[in-house]
């Protein structure tokens, strides 16, 4: 069959070689992947990626990811409405680009309310962070940013008074989130997930003490923005994800991704960091546990 092929095209990568020190794959969406939790979790722990945290995008997500995390000990929650998700809320969603289907406009109190959930799920032991929370200007026009900046306010302030991490979603919005960061006064532990900023911005992070996560997309071709931001960020606040089912490294691209695929990212890290990959994973693993407080 030819390797173009739909089928081939729609396959699961193999395994990649094994790491020899375990890491954690410290964003990840398990209920958008195929398979079995048990199936994901197994697959992720034959290479060395032995935790995962698993990140809720909206209400019910959020349940998921709490209820997850409570059934397995590999398994950490955050909690959080996504940047997209706030303005659907308040909006309505007549297309049904969520994962809701067609939704009715439902103004601030229904912001107001599924927020007052997100709290409520933020406070439970197993969850250890609040996000993917923050600003998405690629998505959210102009009528949706009120609602958006709002709800990423709601998350800050959720994320300290519970004393958990604030896990970051930063879509070409990367002035507004700082300055918004800066406004509300950032939590203890801040997390860019997806780091998509360059090695400038990797510097006004690292001065803040913000942790930036890599994704695939550091394996991309036109990504030397963020090969640039790994090589400069300090190596105590580098952490590693898939986003999968997005994001998938070369030379997987645009195959499902999964937490088994974390050691290909790693490892083109350390080939850009110029560094052994076991000191690396040694490094990530200690910052991703430092990051959640696991």
């Amino acid at each position: 069959m030819p390797s173009n092929s739909p089928r081939e095209k729609n396959a699961a990568p193999p395994l990649p070689e094994p790491l020899r020190v375990p890491v954690a794959d410290s964003h990840t969406h398990l209920d958008m992947q195929d398979g079995t939790v048990e199936e994901g979790l197994a697959k992720a722990a034959s290479v060395g990626v032995t935790t995962v945290v698993q990140v809720g995008c909206d209400v019910r997500g959020s349940r998921w990811a709490a209820e997850t995390a409570d059934r397995y000990d590999a398994v950490h929650a955050t909690v959080a409405l996504h940047p997209n998700e706030a303005p659907r809320i308040v909006h309505g969603d007549p297309d049904g680009w969520s994962r809701q289907g067609e939704r009715k406009a439902g103004g601030t109190p229904a912001l107001d309310e599924a927020l007052a959930e997100i709290d409520r799920l933020a406070g439970l032991p197993q969850v250890k962070g609040v996000g993917e929370t923050g600003l998405d200007h690629f998505r959210t026009g102009p009528e949706g940013k009120e609602a958006q900046e709002a709800s990423f306010r709601a998350h800050i302030e959720m994320a300290k008074r519970h004393g958990k991490a604030l896990v970051i979603h930063d879509r070409d919005a990367h002035a507004d989130v700082l300055r918004v960061l800066k406004e509300e006064g950032a939590p203890e532990r801040t997390v860019f997930h997806c780091y998509s900023g360059d090695a400038e911005m990797a510097q006004i992070c690292a001065g803040a003490g913000y942790f930036m996560s890599f994704a695939g997309n550091v394996t991309f071709k036109n990504a030397q923005n963020l090969r640039d931001a790994v090589a400069v960020a300090p190596l105590e606040l580098l952490l590693v994800e898939t986003d999968a089912p997005f994001l998938t490294p070369v030379p997987y691209r645009g195959r499902p991704n999964a937490p088994y695929l974390i050691p290909v990212t790693v490892r083109a890290m350390a080939a850009v960091r110029g560094i052994d990959e076991d000191a690396l994973a040694t490094a990530l693993a200690a910052n991703t546990a430092r990051a959640f407080g696991y």
